[in-house]
């Protein structure tokens, strides 16, 4: 009889744990971040540190996964799974989301800001703001768009002097329109590439070169495989921390506030790590030989005008401009 009441209440204790454990599975949340970068670049140590602050600040009720190097696929790929509503992240540009809402292309048009601070003031204006909102009704929810990932310049393996340097030089985009155009007013052929195959595609010669900011390229290890860093400078490569929709209405309302917070000083971070390394990047580059060629800008500038009145951006410009002068 002992022995039965023993088994009996064995038996309770176990669908008693048995509850509870799917009671603390119910109240936890697994968000899993990708990115094409590297674990060298300051993307993946602002993701580490998002990471941090957010699982310490939940108690471990959401947990962060951080996947560098296309681990879970391309942005395009991410994005997509995003939107499904799948459990993952993206640091993402703003010249992808400008398919969906065209604005917010304008945060990627060629010289637009003039440096880091110029490009956050614009990312974090109403502005900007109403078109992360216009962007939840596609599925995705705009975390952050303060993650700071460097200047853009040319990578060739022959000298860029003028625009007129890269007529016929196939460069590589990410695919987006105002990547597109802006190489395309500059004298070059844009040709679409996932950043995993610019490596293999600069030493075949698949394409004759690619712009790209700092970080990224020495994480790729790109100066083995150009000769030439031209710094025209002309985007200031602010992207966004961006997860769907769906994914994020399913999060308790203090988890969701937890995030928003957090992403935004995580990108903090991240943009001041980018900032901070330049020089050092810089300086890997000179020693692998890389010559890092400082130019006039000028003609760069006045020969990306015409994107503007191509993508339809001319108003919205202007717009862009009085957030500036204030």
């Amino acid at each position: 009889m002992r022995r039965t009441a023993g088994i009996a209440l064995c038996i309770a204790l176990c669908f008693a744990a048995l509850f509870a454990s799917s009671a603390l599975a119910a109240d936890q949340f697994v968000l899993r971040i990708g990115m094409v970068v590297s674990d060298k670049d300051p993307m993946f140590e602002g993701s580490m540190a998002l990471k941090k602050a957010v699982e310490e600040k939940s108690g471990g009720r959401l947990k962060i996964e951080v996947y560098p190097s296309s681990q879970l696929g391309g942005t395009d790929d991410l994005q997509e799974q995003a939107k499904m509503g799948a459990n993952v992240a993206v640091i993402t540009d703003a010249g992808r989301m400008a398919s969906l809402v065209k604005e917010v292309g304008i945060l990627g048009a060629p010289y637009i800001a003039d440096n880091y601070e110029q490009a956050r003031k614009i990312a974090t204006s109403d502005l900007a703001k109403d078109w992360s909102t216009k962007l939840e009704a596609f599925g995705y929810k705009i975390l952050a768009f303060n993650w700071f990932q460097g200047t853009r310049h040319f990578l060739t393996n022959k000298p860029i002097k003028t625009p007129a340097d890269l007529k016929g030089l196939r460069i590589r985009t990410p695919g987006s329109p105002v990547w597109r155009e802006t190489v395309a007013a500059m004298g070059g052929t844009p040709t679409d590439l996932p950043w995993s195959e610019v490596y293999p595609g600069l030493q075949q010669k698949v394409i004759d070169g690619c712009e790209a900011q700092y970080p990224a390229v020495v994480g790729a290890h790109l100066e083995e495989v150009v000769k030439y860093v031209t710094k025209t400078g002309h985007f200031q490569l602010l992207t966004c921390m961006v997860v769907g929709k769906k994914f994020f209405d399913s999060l308790p309302a203090d988890l969701q506030k937890m995030l928003e917070e957090e992403s935004v000083k995580a990108g903090d971070y991240a943009s001041k790590l980018t900032l901070d390394g330049i020089p050092k990047y810089e300086e890997t580059m000179k020693k692998a030989g890389v010559n890092v060629v400082e130019i006039d800008t000028t003609p760069f500038k006045q020969a990306t005008e015409a994107v503007y009145e191509k993508l339809g951006y001319k108003d919205l410009r202007e717009q862009v401009r009085k957030i500036l002068a204030k």
